[in-house]
Parts: structure tokens; C-alpha cells; sequence
């Protein structure tokens, strides 16, 4: 596949991840996003939902903190994974892992901020820091996900 197809092929499985994404985090019913709440929810304070969720995870169920812990680094990773694969001057600095690395983290809490800003605004969820964190875990996950593939795709190149 020449590289303008698959560019093209990797920015359509990555709108299509943006859209799914956006409606886990805006419109799912599993996660409560149709309820209408009238008062702003938020949390400000590092760590503080990621404690609630570890010091009640028997009274809450294993998937209800997967959902939140893993799920919000899960959920992330496509975003770190492919944003070096679209655009040129992430896969440039890739060349040194901690220009790319910065540069995929620091997109992936933008990102985040924008949504978490949003499900604020909208009355959709609540605005949490810690989600914030885990989102841009997650996204720095994916880029180090990136660099695997990466290595791997070389070295089969050259074999």
C-alpha cells in the first residue's frame, strides 16, 4: 500500500475512532451521558475520584472501576497511537522518543481538557482532573504503542 493510501486509511479508522469516542463520552446510556443533570459536577483535586473508585471497588464491581480507571486510559490510546502516524512533525520528532513522547502527551491533555471542558459545559458527565491524567496516560500509552509497531515494522523492513 503506497503511502498516501494508507494515510488516507489511517485518517478514516481515526475519524471514525473521534466519533466513537465522542459518543462514549457525550451520548452512551451505559455511562449516564442522556440523564439530565441540572447542577455543574467537577473535581478539582488530584486523585481524589481514582481513590473513590479503589477504596469501593467491592461495593462497586470489578467493571465499574475498570470502566473508569482502565477504561479512561483505553480509551486514549488509539488518539497517542495514531496522531505520530497523521501528522509529519509528530513522526519527525519521533525520531528522539521524548520530543514525540511531550508532544503526543501534551495533545492528549489538550484533548482531554477540550472534552472534559465540554462534558462540563454540557452537563454531560462531570469534569474531572483525574480523568485528565488517566486520558493522558493513555494517550502516551499509544504513542509508545506507536513506537513498537514502529521498531517492529523496521526490523521486518530490513530481515
Amino acid at each position: 500500500m503506497n503511502n498516501k493510501k494508507g494515510k488516507y486509511w489511517h485518517g478514516l479508522v481515526f475519524a471514525v475512532y473521534l466519533v466513537v469516542l465522542c459518543y462514549f463520552l457525550f451520548f452512551a446510556e451505559m455511562f449516564g451521558r442522556t440523564e439530565c443533570i441540572r447542577e455543574y459536577r467537577y473535581n478539582l483535586v488530584l486523585f481524589k475520584e481514582i481513590q473513590r473508585f479503589w477504596d469501593n471497588r467491592h461495593s462497586l464491581g470489578f467493571w465499574a472501576v475498570f470502566y473508569n480507571l482502565a477504561g479512561n486510559v483505553l480509551a486514549f490510546m488509539p488518539y497517542g497511537f495514531y496522531l505520530p502516524i497523521l501528522f509529519q512533525p509528530i513522526q519527525k520528532a519521533s525520531f528522539k522518543i521524548f520530543p514525540g513522547f511531550f508532544i503526543v502527551a501534551l495533545f492528549s491533555l489538550l484533548f482531554s481538557l477540550v472534552v472534559e471542558t465540554t462534558q462540563l459545559v454540557f452537563k454531560v458527565g462531570s469534569f474531572d482532573v483525574d480523568d485528565l491524567l488517566l486520558n493522558t496516560l493513555g494517550g502516551a500509552a499509544g504513542y509508545l504503542a506507536y513506537l513498537v509497531v514502529r521498531k517492529k515494522g523496521r526490523s521486518h523492513e530490513g530481515a
